[in-house]
């Protein structure tokens, strides 16, 4: 039975978990404005103010009471008219606390109000609250729990129905939406958003994107949930755990403003965890008896290492056993130094102070110069020995110093006799932390020496299951570039060699090396195969999937002759303004290179606004070229495709390819062509990762997307064996159209046929988009794109048709708009010979043409959605008239689904009660009715004897007293408040009886106009 299992059963699971773990449980109308125990004075009031003041005034016991008030008032009057800023003000307040002037000891004195102890979370109030009807704007929302830490709403839970299929987790995102735009007062001091059907759930802000929903995948952090587990049990206790929460609130939630918009951030579980971890660990290392070696925290590329680093920078700087510290952020590169600083930098709310970059070894020098503080960035190569002693000078023997490396790697550093030794002499007592993307390699032994062993690790596996990341997927293009077999010998076996230390390497015979490889890689020839096969490829791939495109070059003289390249193909992707354009150098230089790379040479403030450009979805700009620049630590989200052209190995090549695995909208995976054979480094980079105990594959062969696409495609093309749509790719636009409606006819006629197509269109055009533009997947394109429009036709043309449409993703729609030859869009009414119909006058003239329609299928499900959506807002209006028209419409689905009757005599029902309906909507006209007297009369005409008894005339009166009654009677909430309830039910009760209803049938009717009056008291309580 449906009814066994509703919304309200989740929210009681919810609740049942908030009082596990103590939280108070009240339920909102009880605490509604009017009520004996009424926390608040409007329903527009957002905050309980009682419980604010009471733990305001226990909290901070040396603020005077009008202090605390000044307090409570800067809380409750937001100052921004935007809603993000007022957040991000309001959160300061939690992290810091309110900073105000009163009046003590007959002076002007200074301090601190906090909010919140966060050193006891017992000395907080800690309460969850159902049912919190907010009243703003004529909009009454009500949130299925808000959860109060103090009287202030930190927490806004949105559940569904898990029995419910069309009741999901997207419509609970939706719904905050909405609540944002209807309630906003709500949200200025929220901190968390959480949506669940019971089963999943997920864990955002107000600035998240769906996609950007996460799953909270443990509790205590030990151990992780398994798939298919009740997530949301997982995520409110692994969240909402009173010490847990403080420490989220105030150590994991960031704003990061990119110029154009500001953005709340909050950790993900893996993030949180590998944090406190690492702290604790940061701490024993650091202590008299501790080793100085703090550890490694692997997280794969793309799940947001540099993030973590900075959460884990600010609460380090917290801690008091390290005395305020001095942090060194460490990199390898001045280019990925840049990309963390900005980081750190848009997080310095979090960190408490600005980060600061160092300029050159004597600038290093000078800021370390200090007895505490700082967040210090700087490169390894500013850790060098004295130019005259030749020694490694003291930079400060300190024991409160944490140097932060980024991408610790043996080779990066050149750990033992390089700048990893020289760093450790002239910081002595200082303590070392590792983060990276990939795996330490196999056999070194020198990095964990220096940083100690991994605390935490998070693979390939973990996030993709997750969502953190999307799936790579590898394509070697080597063979179409026709390179000669005589000339594969002279690649020299030791170029990755070269490649690693390009950076930071001065020998001389790497550089010749390296210059051999460079000349035959870069041959003229060369480049203008590769500058033809990335433009077709990179158009077809956009055919399927808009996004952009990175292409990695082996020096800056390749850039720029792949640039003339390219734009002499694409003469219109070219354009000498930094904001215009669709293809770009990223590159350094100086007024010595070359007078042609010129153009390319920018400065930092352009190189960060084209890459604004670039990480902008909208932008016209496509395509970047890069040789090392932004290969790593650089996120872009709507890149999907990566050309290389360049050799590297090992880490160096996992955190180049992974710029593509970004999760964005609805984007299945990312792609990395090849160009250079690079298939065995891929290999050697899958051995450390595996042997380093990482789980999952880092990188698919397209081959595996292809074969999955071409098996569903022999699923569609099954489903439409025997049926010719071979004009729908050759006709004219009428006769493309006039394919579809046979289409759907065909896959309506079949056991099952709808749910089996629109799952398998829906995997196939996936699986399309990620194999695009291998030659199979282009050979089944217009076949791909008649199959998605059969989809959307029959998305659009039947029942729960918008939760599949909006499953059609952004990306693959594409292949209907763009891959096949017209781009015509096709109406299905019309496609189908009608009219599109006004649903409320349903004419005689509509009905008989659907009844002709040779396409008894489609007939029947163009009727059945069309009634279905009129049932949906006559339910909304009149109790009984949907019921009754309900069950008449179910009977006959039943019949149709049992094929229990002809398709010619279930249209015909239907057809007949398309027809009562219209009757129906002209009854209230009829009767002289508004719509309420209309459904209160219904209400009670459903009782025969009370109808013979009384007679038409007494029903319209009761109908309209009743109307007039409740509307005077029904508040915000009555429906919850069983006191109000009782009234109206015993007002009724006197309306019946007053009229002569017959006493044994007042119960009943009593309960229907009880039941009518609340589809209506939304509207009237607003």
């Amino acid at each position: 039975m449906k009814g066994a299992f509703a919304e309200s059963t989740v929210e009681d699971a919810a609740l049942e978990i908030f009082a596990g773990i103590g939280y108070t449980i009240l339920h909102g109308p009880n605490i509604a404005p009017g009520e004996m125990f009424a926390e608040r004075t409007n329903y527009s009031d957002v905050l309980l103010t009682g419980r604010l003041r009471e733990t305001l005034t226990r909290i901070n016991p040396e603020i005077p009471a009008e202090a605390i008030e000044e307090a409570v008032r800067k809380i409750v009057h937001p100052d921004s008219p935007s809603l993000i800023e007022n957040n991000r003000r309001f959160h300061r307040f939690l992290t810091d606390g309110i900073t105000l002037e009163y009046q003590g000891d007959g002076r002007i004195m200074h301090g601190q109000v906090q909010l919140f102890d966060f050193t006891n979370s017992a000395n907080n109030d800690w309460v969850a609250v159902n049912q919190f009807t907010i009243v703003e704007n004529r909009s009454n929302r009500r949130p299925d729990i808000v959860v109060f830490l103090n009287g202030i709403p930190l927490g806004v839970i949105e559940l569904k129905n898990l029995a419910d299929e069309n009741a999901t987790i997207r419509d609970a995102f939706n719904q905050f939406q909405t609540y944002q735009r209807d309630i906003p007062s709500l949200f200025p001091y929220n901190e968390v958003l959480v949506l669940s059907d019971g089963l999943e759930a997920r864990i955002g802000t107000l600035t998240s994107g769906w996609e950007r929903f996460m799953p909270w995948r443990t509790i205590e952090g030990d151990t992780v949930a398994s798939k298919g587990s009740l997530e949301m049990e997982v995520l409110l206790r692994g969240v909402f755990d009173k010490r847990r929460f403080l420490d989220l609130v105030r150590n994991f939630i960031v704003f990061e403003d990119d110029g154009r918009t500001l953005n709340k951030k909050i950790a993900a579980y893996h993030q949180f965890h590998a944090v406190n971890k690492a702290v604790d660990c940061t701490l024993t290392a650091a202590s008299p008896q501790g080793t100085r070696r703090v550890g490694v925290v692997w997280h794969t590329q793309g799940s947001g290492k540099s993030l973590t680093m900075a959460f884990y920078a600010g609460k380090i700087i917290q801690q008091p056993t390290m005395t305020n510290p001095t942090l060194i952020v460490l990199t390898d590169r001045n280019d990925l130094d840049d990309q963390l600083f900005g980081t750190f930098a848009s997080c310095h709310d979090l960190l408490r102070q600005s980060p600061e970059q160092a300029e050159s070894r004597e600038d290093l020098r000078n800021r370390l110069q200090r007895s505490s503080g700082g967040v210090i960035f700087t490169t390894i190569q500013k850790f060098l020995p004295d130019r005259e002693s030749g020694r490694d000078p003291l930079l400060s023997d300190r024991h409160n110093i944490v140097v932060i490396a980024d991408e610790a790697h043996r080779s990066q550093y050149g750990f033992v006799e390089g700048f990893a030794r020289h760093m450790r002499d002239a910081l002595p007592r200082a303590s070392f932390i590792g983060f990276t993307a990939t795996p330490l390699e196999s056999g070194d032994r020198s990095t964990p020496a220096i940083f100690g062993d991994y605390i935490d690790v998070y693979d390939i596996q973990r996030a993709v299951e997750d969502g953190a990341t999307v799936r790579i997927y590898y394509e070697g293009r080597l063979a179409k570039l026709e390179l000669k077999e005589e000339e594969r010998p002279k690649i020299d076996p030791e170029f990755e060699e070269v490649t690693e230390g390009e950076e930071i390497t001065i020998k001389e015979k790497l550089k010749t090396k390296w210059a051999r490889m460079e000349a035959m890689v870069g041959t003229e020839h060369r480049l203008g195969l590769i500058a033809q096969d990335i433009v077709d490829h990179f158009e077809r791939r956009l055919d399927a999937m808009d996004g952009k495109a990175m292409i990695v070059c082996m020096s800056r003289r390749i850039c720029v002759e792949l640039y003339n390249a390219i734009t002499r193909l694409r003469p219109q992707w070219h354009n000498e303004d930094d904001d215009r354009g669709a293809v770009k150098i990223i590159m350094t230089g100086s007024a010595a290179d070359n007078l042609e790379w010129q153009p390319h040479i920018r400065n930092k403030p352009r190189r960060e606004a084209l890459a604004k450009r670039f990480k902008n979805d909208a932008d016209p700009m496509k395509i970047a070229i890069v040789r090392d620049m932004w290969l790593t630590g650089f996120d872009a989200p709507c890149l999907h495709t990566m050309y290389v052209d360049k050799p590297m190995q090992r880490h160096g090549l996992m955190q180049a390819i992974a710029r593509v695995n970004r999760v964005f909208k609805d984007k299945p995976g990312g792609l990395v062509v090849d160009y250079l054979g690079l298939a065995d480094q891929l290999r050697k980079a899958l051995a450390d990762y595996t042997e380093s105990g990482g789980q999952g594959k880092p990188v698919f062969d397209q081959e595996e997307a292809v074969e999955a696409m071409l098996e569903k495609y022999e699923v569609c093309s099954g489903i439409f064996h025997g049926f010719d749509f071979s004009k729908y790719k050759t006709g004219s636009p009428n006769e493309r159209a006039g394919v579809v409606p046979s289409a759907i006819e065909h896959v309506l006629a079949q056991e099952q046929g709808k749910d089996r197509f629109m799952k398998a269109a829906s995997q196939l055009s996936k699986a399309f988009a990620l194999s695009v533009p291998n030659e199979k997947a282009i050979s089944v394109r217009d076949d791909v794109g008649f199959f998605q429009t059969v989809r959307a036709g029959l998305a659009k043309t039947t029942i729960g048709g918008g939760k599949d449409e909006e499953e059609l993703n952004s990306a693959v729609r594409q292949i209907v708009s763009r891959a096949v030859a017209s781009d015509q869009v096709i109406d299905l009414f019309s496609a189908a010979g009608l009219k599109k119909p006004d649903i409320s006058i349903l004419s005689d003239e509509f009905l008989a043409e659907v009844k002709d329609l040779p396409h008894k299928n489609l007939a029947f499900e163009v009727l059945k959605k069309l009634l279905a959506d009129e049932l949906r807002t006559i339910s909304k209006k009149n109790l009984v008239q949907s019921r009754v028209f309900s069950e008449m419409l179910q009977r006959t689905i039943v019949k149709y689904q049992n094929r229990s009757i002809e398709a010619a005599q279930v249209i015909q029902e239907l057809i007949d009660l398309a027809r009562d309906m219209r009757e129906a909507n002209k009854r209230g006209e009829n009767l002289g009715f508004s719509d309420e007297e209309l459904a209160f009369y219904d209400a009670l005409e459903v009782n025969d004897s009370a109808v013979k008894v009384l007679g038409d005339d007494t029903l319209k009166t009761i109908a309209r007293e009743l109307v007039d009654t409740v509307r005077r009677n029904v508040t915000i909430d009555w429906t919850a408040k069983e006191s109000v309830r009782a009234k109206l039910r015993t007002m009724v009760k006197r309306i019946l009886r007053k009229y002569g209803y017959p006493p044994d049938k007042q119960e009943k009717a009593t309960q229907t106009v009880l039941e009518q009056a609340e589809l209506l008291c939304k509207d009237w309580a607003a």
